[in-house]
């Protein structure tokens, strides 16, 4: 099979966007935490079980962020600085938003019509991660993979003891054995597969409906290269032989705390068997295939978001319709 001349990206991966210093060597240094946070110029994102505020304003959707006097109080995480002002995450309740507020929470991808100018809307990165500017998508990303790491590390993994948060958020001590913990980060590959006709595998585990497709996925397992584990996990999936793995991208996926990393990769076999308990339905698509099934709504892809989606569109050769 010939390769393919669009070998990068198209398009950013709307994740791995970010404009802070995360300035660690200031983590451990807990005069300057304690002055940058009586600092007014302090900017705190308050992050709740992923969600934060953002605001419209014109054709802008940002974070709404808040001065360490008017934050909620709760644990707080240094997230970096920026133009000499530092920023802060506080995990609490979200002003404004009642606790467990469906009504307050968007569940769905949104646009700058769905967002009233002005007003603070409760949202995740699902749903703003690709409005937001580069400043507010990086810090929400981060913010969101610390509290997620927090929210299930609480107790030492060799005692049970309940842990101590130091440097700023980024480490738990056990003040029992003195042992220290880090956040932890999963990585995973995520694999466009193309056969020798240059069509694309797309996939649908049996939680998702009907139409709702992507590429396979998996975790790497220990002691694993990459590459081993995209030639590993295509062919658990749906029976297939691959080669080549070929590298484009990598973004985070903090939910509740992976790292994608993208790959095109060349079948070998095409037959295809499903793992059932992986895989409810697999399908080969050409260009015009994927083009008529998304016009006809027989197919919906994932958001612009995810980096699946960049990995699609890499292969198509543009920019296409059709979310979930």
């Amino acid at each position: 099979m010939e390769t393919s001349a669009q070998e990068q990206l198209i398009g950013p991966l709307l994740l791995a966007r970010g404009t802070i210093d995360r300035s660690s060597a200031l983590r451990a240094d807990d005069g300057w935490l304690e002055r940058a946070w009586a600092d007014p110029t302090t900017r705190v994102l308050v992050i709740d079980n992923g969600h934060t505020l953002v605001r419209r304003v014109g054709d802008e959707v940002g974070a709404v962020l808040f001065t360490p006097a008017d934050a909620p109080p709760g644990q707080r995480y240094l997230l970096g600085v920026e133009g000499g002002i530092a920023y802060f995450a506080v995990a609490a309740p979200l002003p404004g938003i009642s606790s467990g507020d469906v009504n307050g929470r968007v569940t769905i991808p949104m646009s700058l019509a769905d967002t009233p100018e002005g007003e603070p809307v409760s949202a995740g990165l699902r749903q703003v991660g690709g409005l937001l500017g580069d400043r507010d998508a990086g810090l929400l990303v981060y913010a969101v993979a610390l509290e997620a790491w927090h929210a299930t590390h609480e107790h030492c993994p060799r005692c049970g003891t309940r842990t101590n948060v130091e440097a700023g958020g980024h480490i738990r001590v056990c003040p029992k054995d003195a042992s220290q913990h880090f956040p932890r980060v999963d990585p995973a590959v995520i694999m466009l597969i193309r056969d020798t006709d240059d069509r694309c595998l797309l996939a649908r585990g049996p939680q998702w409906p009907e139409g709702r497709l992507s590429i396979l996925a998996g975790f790497v397992e220990p002691g694993e290269s990459l590459e081993h584990a995209v030639v590993r996990e295509v062919a658990e999936e749906v029976g297939i032989s691959v080669v080549n793995p070929r590298y484009l991208g990598s973004q985070p996926w903090p939910f509740p705390r992976s790292l994608m990393l993208g790959f095109f990769a060349e079948a070998t076999t095409t037959t295809l068997t499903p793992d059932t308990e992986e895989i409810a339905e697999a399908r080969w698509f050409s260009r015009k295939e994927i083009a008529e099934a998304l016009e006809s709504g027989e197919l919906r892809l994932p958001p612009a978001v995810s980096i699946a989606r960049r990995l699609i569109e890499t292969w198509y050769g543009g920019p296409l319709t059709g979310d979930w």
